[in-house]
C-alpha cells in the first residue's frame, strides 16, 4: 500500500494538473525551484551540464504550467537552432535569406494558428459569407495516438507563446544580420529559449544578451544574493498585496458588470487597473530577475517607474522595455523609422486598417477610416511638403497598432494600440508648439467636445469635455505663470505632465482590460459592450452625495492604491539606494525580514491565487 501511495504521488508530481500550475505565487514553485536550485549548485561548474540540466528543468517548469502544448517549445528549440545554424552555413545571400524568410515564417505561422484562428476565420466568413468554425487539427491527429482525448472545436493559447516566439525570431534576424554567431549546442540553445524565470511572461531576452552568460562561470557575490533576494521579495508583494488584492476585491467587480456601480466606482476601478497591472507584470518580472539571478543569470530590466513618464512617448521607453525595444529593432527600424516609408509600410498600414474594420463590423468605423485614408492620400499629392511628416509617423502608427494585435485579435487591443499611438504622435505636435498655440489648441479642442457634448448628447462626449477642460485650465495657468513671474515651477510642470500622461494611458486601459480574460471567440463583442458600459457610466450623471460612502466602504482599497502610486512615484536614487541597503545586509537580518514579508504577503492571500495578467498573451 505505501508502494502505491508513493508512486500515486509521483504521478502527481510528474503529471500536467491545470489547477495547480507552477505559479511564482504558489508553494509548489518555490518547492520546485528549492529542487532545482539544489540541483544546480551541484552542477554550477560543469557549464554543459549546467545548462542540459537547466534545460530540462525549464521543459518540466512549462510541462506543468502548460502540458502537452510543451511539443510547440521543443519545436520551437530544434527548428530555430537549425535555421540559424543554415543561415551561417549559407555562401550566398539568396540562400541565407531563405533560410531567414522560412524561420520566421514558420515562427509566425504557429504563433498565428493558436493566437489568430479565430479571428482569421471570422475574416474568410465575412468575405465569402460562409459559416466555418475554428477546427483544431492538431487536437484531430493527436486523438489518432489518444482517442477523443482531445477537444477539436478549441482551439487553447499556449501560455507565453508570443514571448519565446519573438525571443526565437530575434535570434534568427541577429544571426542572419551577423549580430550574433549561431550557438553550436542544442542543449545551451534550448537553455536559453526556455530558461524558466522568463519564460511565460518574458522578458523578450535577446540572444547577445543572453547567451554569453551561458559561457561564463558561476559567480554569486553577497551582493547579488542580497539584491535577488530583494527582487523576488519585492515582486511578490507587489503581485499579491497590491494586485491580486486590488483585484479580487475591487477591480474585477465591476469591471464584471459596470452597470451595477455608480461613476465613481467604474472610473476608480479603471484608476485602480492601471495599477494592478504595472504590479502584476512587472512583479513577476522582478521575480523572474531575482530567480535567474541567484543561478547567476541576468534578465534585462523590463519597467522602468513608467507612471513617472510625462508624455505617451516616454512611457513606451519605460513600460515593457524589452518587447517595446523588439517592435523598435524588428519592425520599426526596418519599415524605414523615422527616415522613410517604402511600400512595406503602405502594405501594412493597410491590412491593419482592414484587420480593424473586419473587428469592429461598423459602417461608422468603415467611413471612418476610408476618409483618413483619403485625406492621407490627398496629402501625400497635393502637398509635398507634408509626405515627409506622414511617412515618419506611419511607422510609428504601424508599430502601436502591431503591438496592439501582438495582445490579441482584438477590436479593443487594437483601439487599445491605435490610442496610444495617436498620443505619441499628439505629444511630437504638441512639444513644438509655442505657448499661445499650446493654448489656442486646448482651448479649441475643449470648444469642440463642448459643442458635440450639446448637440450630440453622449457619455463619451461628457468625459471628453471634461478631460479637455481640465487640460486648458492646467494649460492656461501655466502660460499666465511663465508670462508674469517670467520663470516655471520646474516640479510642478513636470508634476502636471506625469499626471496628464497617466490619465491618458489609464483610460486607454479601458479597451485593454476589456479585451482581456475573454475566450477569443467572443472576445469582441464582450469587451466592446463592456467598455460601452464603463463609458456610460463615468461620462453619465453622478450623484455626488454617494462618493463619501463608497470612499468609505472601500477604504483599504483606495489606501492601497493610494500607497501603491507614492512607492511608485519615489525618486529612483531613494529606491536604489534602499535596495543596496538590503543588499548588504547580514544574512540573519535578510532572513529575519524575508519571514515578515512573506507573513505580511499572507495577510493578503485571496482564497483563489490569481495568473499573471501576461500568461495570456
Amino acid at each position: 500500500m505505501e508502494g502505491a501511495g508513493f508512486l500515486s504521488y509521483l504521478k502527481t508530481i510528474f503529471s500536467f494538473n491545470e489547477a495547480q500550475p507552477l505559479l511564482f505565487t504558489q508553494f509548489y514553485f518555490w518547492a520546485f525551484f528549492f529542487v532545482v536550485f539544489a540541483g544546480f549548485s551541484q552542477l554550477c561548474n560543469r557549464r554543459l551540464m549546467r545548462n542540459a540540466f537547466l534545460f530540462l528543468v525549464s521543459l518540466f517548469f512549462y510541462f506543468k504550467t502548460s502540458g502537452l502544448f510543451v511539443l510547440i517549445l521543443i519545436f520551437s528549440t530544434f527548428y530555430n537552432f537549425f535555421a540559424a545554424k543554415g543561415i551561417a552555413a549559407s555562401r550566398k545571400q539568396w540562400g541565407r535569406r531563405l533560410w531567414l524568410y522560412v524561420g520566421v515564417c514558420i515562427n509566425l505561422a504557429v504563433l498565428f494558428y493558436f493566437k489568430y484562428a479565430y479571428f482569421f476565420t471570422d475574416v474568410y466568413n465575412n468575405l465569402f459569407h460562409t459559416h466555418f468554425k475554428v477546427f483544431n487539427y492538431l487536437a484531430y491527429w493527436a486523438n489518432a495516438f489518444d482517442v477523443h482525448h482531445f477537444s477539436v472545436d478549441v482551439i487553447l493559447l499556449p501560455v507565453g507563446i508570443s514571448f519565446f516566439t519573438f525571443q526565437a525570431i530575434s535570434y534568427v534576424v541577429d544571426v542572419y544580420r551577423g549580430e550574433i554567431a549561431p550557438v553550436r549546442n542544442i542543449l545551451d540553445f534550448g537553455f536559453y529559449i526556455s530558461f524558466f524565470p522568463g519564460l511565460v511572461a518574458g522578458p523578450i531576452v535577446r540572444a547577445s544578451q543572453f547567451v554569453p552568460q551561458i559561457y561564463k562561470p558561476y559567480s554569486l557575490s553577497r551582493r547579488q544574493f542580497g539584491l535577488a533576494v530583494f527582487w523576488i521579495l519585492n515582486g511578490l508583494l507587489k503581485k499579491m498585496i497590491l494586485s491580486d488584492y486590488l483585484a479580487v476585491n475591487f477591480i474585477d467587480r465591476v469591471f464584471a458588470n459596470p452597470l451595477m456601480y455608480t461613476g465613481f466606482e467604474n472610473l476608480m476601478a479603471l484608476f485602480a487597473y492601471s495599477l494592478q497591472v504595472y504590479a502584476d507584470f512587472s512583479g513577476y518580472t522582478d521575480i523572474a530577475i531575482g530567480v535567474a539571478m541567484l543561478m547567476g543569470f541576468q534578465l534585462p530590466k523590463n519597467f522602468n517607474s513608467p507612471y513617472k513618464a510625462q508624455n505617451p512617448s516616454q512611457f513606451w521607453k519605460r513600460w515593457h522595455i524589452s518587447l517595446s525595444n523588439w517592435l523598435k529593432d524588428y519592425l520599426y527600424i526596418p519599415l524605414g523609422g523615422n527616415r522613410r516609408a517604402g511600400v512595406a509600410t503602405y502594405l501594412m498600414i493597410v491590412s491593419i486598417l482592414l484587420i480593424v474594420i473586419f473587428l469592429a463590423k461598423q459602417l461608422w468605423v468603415t467611413v471612418l477610416v476610408v476618409s483618413v485614408v483619403a485625406v492621407l492620400t490627398v496629402c501625400l499629392v497635393v502637398f509635398p511638403k507634408t509626405r515627409k511628416a506622414i511617412n515618419t509617423n506611419i511607422n510609428m502608427m504601424n508599430t502601436m497598432l502591431f503591438g496592439g494585435l501582438w495582445h490579441g485579435a482584438s477590436w479593443n487591443f487594437m483601439i487599445w494600440g491605435g490610442l496610444n499611438g495617436l498620443g505619441i504622435l499628439a505629444y511630437k505636435i504638441w512639444r513644438n508648439r509655442s505657448d499661445l498655440q499650446k493654448l489656442l489648441l486646448t482651448l479649441s479642442l475643449f470648444l469642440l467636445f463642448l459643442l458635440m457634448k450639446l448637440f450630440l448628447p453622449a457619455p463619451i462626449f461628457n468625459l471628453a469635455a471634461v478631460w479637455s477642460g481640465i487640460f486648458f485650465a492646467g494649460t492656461l495657468v501655466g502660460v499666465l505663470y511663465r508670462t508674469f513671474c517670467k520663470k516655471e515651477v520646474r516640479w510642478a510642470s513636470v508634476a502636471w505632465s506625469v499626471l496628464m500622461t497617466f490619465v491618458f494611458v489609464t483610460f486607454t486601459r479601458l479597451f485593454f482590460r476589456s479585451g482581456s480574460n475573454l475566450n477569443p471567440a467572443e472576445a469582441n463583442e464582450v469587451a466592446w459592450q463592456t467598455a460601452q458600459n464603463m463609458v456610460a457610466q463615468i461620462g453619465g450623471k453622478w450623484d455626488v452625495s454617494l462618493i463619501p460612502s463608497i470612499l468609505y466602504e472601500y477604504k483599504n482599497i483606495f489606501l492601497l492604491f493610494a500607497l501603491g502610486m507614492l512607492v511608485h512615484w519615489l525618486p529612483e536614487r531613494f529606491k536604489r539606494r534602499y535596495r543596496l541597503v538590503f543588499a548588504h545586509l547580514p544574512r540573519p537580518v535578510v532572513l529575519l525580514l524575508t519571514v515578515v514579508c512573506i507573513f505580511v504577503i499572507y495577510q493578503f492571500v485571496t482564497s483563489d491565487l490569481q495568473s499573471f495578467i501576461y500568461f495570456q498573451f
